[in-house]
């Protein structure tokens, strides 16, 4: 199921289906990838369905599959929810496959995440990024996100936290 496109992109629930699971394991097994994001034991297919119930809980929210509208291949996940273990910030975060990185998938992606959180009332979107990650600090920016300085409020991690409020 369609949840949002962009020029570029489609963005859609993951599915059960094997090269979806294929993907995601590709993509969440990758130490390149699992560097930048807190610990955590991935299966592809309890993930698939994880991410749906929790999308059927609350439409606005969900850890989307990226998919390049040219190829149909998977680039990767973006994710819009309340950050776990806050008090009710949502943050937009994005988890690409080495193959995809440069693209400006992760921006677009966001960016159309970000759009339809302020679209459902919305007034302000964080992101989290660990110290170092400079590629995803740079889309952090290109969105129009301000750091707020470092954190280790969420996770049990430091992070650099990214405030966006929503245009008037």
């Amino acid at each position: 199921m369609t949840v949002y496109e962009t020029e570029r992109l489609i963005v859609r629930e993951w599915t059960h289906d094997p090269a979806d699971l294929d993907r995601m394991t590709d993509i969440y097994t990758r130490p390149e990838v699992l560097c930048w994001l807190p610990p955590f034991d991935f299966e592809a297919a309890p993930a698939v369905d994880g991410w749906h119930a929790f999308h059927e809980r609350d439409r606005r929210f969900g850890s989307w599959a990226v998919e390049v509208r040219d190829t149909g291949v998977p680039a990767g996940t973006v994710l819009f929810r309340p950050i776990p273990g806050g008090d009710g910030e949502v943050e937009v975060g994005w988890h690409f496959h080495p193959d995809s990185w440069g693209n400006g998938y992760a921006t677009e992606a966001a960016r159309g995440a970000v759009e339809r959180g302020f679209a459902s009332g919305l007034e302000e979107v964080y992101a989290l990024v660990k110290p170092g990650n400079d590629a995803s600090m740079a889309v952090c920016r290109r969105l129009g996100m301000t750091s707020r300085g470092r954190t280790t409020r969420f996770f049990g991690l430091e992070s650099e936290m990214f405030h966006l409020p929503r245009p008037s």
